[in-house]
């Protein structure tokens, strides 16, 4: 008995390899990427003339304008801000700290802030403006 060999045989394209790839590329891209976690508090951000564009990869410090210091998205104390602060420095790529604080805060709580911070082993300790924060 012959057989005879099907001439129309169906060309198909693989393409597992193209669905591997854009799972590599969306894995690459997610793991890379910096997320600026900005807080809903409601500040009025102070201004200056002279500020300038902060590292999206410093870690952010928050003070509301009743004088409460937020860190991570937690409440935290300020004598507890140094150690907090020096144990995230240490797995942190940068060894910047933006202070995001709100204009009527008192000198006195954001020089106490700045000064844990500082005392943490922040390289860069930096306060947040409008310009460089964002009107909202």
């Amino acid at each position: 008995m012959r057989y005879r060999e099907r001439s129309d045989s169906v060309q198909t394209v693989d393409i597992s390899p193209l669905i591997d790839m854009v799972f590599i590329l969306l894995i690459f891209f997610m793991v890379s990427t910096t997320f600026v976690k900005d807080m809903k508090l409601d500040l009025d951000r102070p201004s200056a003339s002279t500020s300038e564009q902060a590292s999206t990869k410093a870690i952010r410090l928050y003070i509301d304008n009743s004088g409460e210091t937020w860190l991570d998205g937690q409440p935290i104390r300020v004598w507890v801000i140094q150690s907090k602060l020096r144990d995230m420095l240490q797995g942190a790529a940068s060894q910047s700290v933006l202070v995001v604080t709100d204009n009527n805060v008192p000198a006195g709580k954001l020089v106490e802030v700045v000064d844990q911070a500082r005392r943490a082993g922040a390289a860069d300790v930096g306060v947040a403006t409008v310009e460089e924060a964002g009107a909202g």
